[in-house]
């Protein structure tokens, strides 16, 4: 047991660094190339930031671990919404101010909807899956066009540019995008069968695993980038991670299960988990706005949403 934990966290943190490597070198060998960083940020960014998830995603289900790969997607967007941005919001309150995350917002409305009809029925199927990943692409060229469209006295403009790297030369870029995509696949692999191994040694469920153990732990760069981001007064970008995050999880990393593994659900998939990511969704859309003008997630805000996640920890184990 000691063993699989060692390995679990040796995994999830080859897994974190390796994901943070290939996108700063996808991002950087995209501006070379004369890709806008509004472009860059919405698509590579934005992607990379849920590569962890989509790699473990991948992996469980080609090990038949299907509702640990169901688990991590669901259990990823709870994580995002009631541990992050709720710690985010703890330690500096967030400002949404940006027209961009109100155009997102609606999408992950959207797509939320749609990942719970797909997985009311109890099963998940490879049609299903497909869809969600034909939307992915979907949504990635939507968001490349919103970049295209955007008022450049928006404020995510000025804060995605700061995030892209710059001076790095195309050999190197293209050295880190080679370094993420064999260490990514190399370290999820390990991750995911160390974490089956302690979910059977503790007697808890695949889906369990997924939710807790799994999500937390791909969830952590989202955590670290939002409150650097907030600390350096870049709340739409620390809001606008999380939404595209939750958004290609929905869509690439529940895409996986059913694309590759196809089958019946653990009930309490859809009689609490799914129940619970939607109305976290929900409240973080109307905390957030008021399609007036600006509207702030605070500290009471963010203290709402940490205990929501305490609760829901308490709820899976109690």
């Amino acid at each position: 047991m000691i063993l699989s934990i060692c390995i679990f966290l040796l995994g999830l943190a080859v897994l974190s660094w390796s994901a943070d490597r290939f996108v700063y070198g996808a991002s950087a060998l995209a501006k070379n190339i004369g890709i806008s960083p509004m472009m860059i940020g919405l698509t590579i960014v934005a992607m990379g930031s849920s590569a962890p998830e989509i790699v473990v995603s991948a992996i469980a289900s080609s090990n038949g671990n299907m509702n640990t790969a169901v688990g991590n997607a669901l259990g990823s967007n709870i994580t995002n919404v009631a541990l992050v941005l709720g710690i985010t919001a703890l330690v500096k309150p967030l400002v949404v101010s940006s027209s961009t995350l109100k155009r997102e917002f609606p999408v992950l409305l959207g797509v939320t909807v749609l990942a719970m009809f797909f997985l009311n029925n109890g099963k998940l199927a490879h049609l299903e899956g497909m869809i969600l990943l034909g939307l992915f692409v979907f949504v990635l060229a939507g968001m490349a066009w919103i970049s295209l469209q955007v008022d450049k006295e928006d404020p995510l403009v000025k804060e995605t540019d700061g995030e892209i790297p710059d001076g790095v030369n195309t050999g190197s870029a293209v050295l880190w995008v080679g370094v993420g995509i064999v260490l990514l696949p190399l370290s999820a692999h390990f991750m995911v069968n160390a974490a089956v191994d302690i979910a059977h040694f503790f007697g808890v469920s695949d889906l369990v695993i997924g939710l807790t153990i799994i999500a937390l732990g791909t969830s952590l760069p989202e955590l670290a980038a939002s409150v650097a981001g907030v600390l350096k007064g870049e709340s739409d970008l620390a809001l606008g991670n999380v939404i595209g995050s939750n958004i290609f999880n929905l869509l690439a990393v529940l895409g996986m299960p059913g694309l590759i593994a196809p089958g019946l659900l653990d009930e309490n998939v859809y009689n609490r988990d799914m129940w619970v990511m939607f109305g976290l969704t929900v409240l973080l859309f109307f905390l957030s706005f008021n399609f007036i003008g600006k509207r702030q997630l605070g500290r009471l805000e963010g203290g709402i949403f940490v205990l929501c996640f305490l609760a829901y920890q308490f709820w899976l184990f109690g």
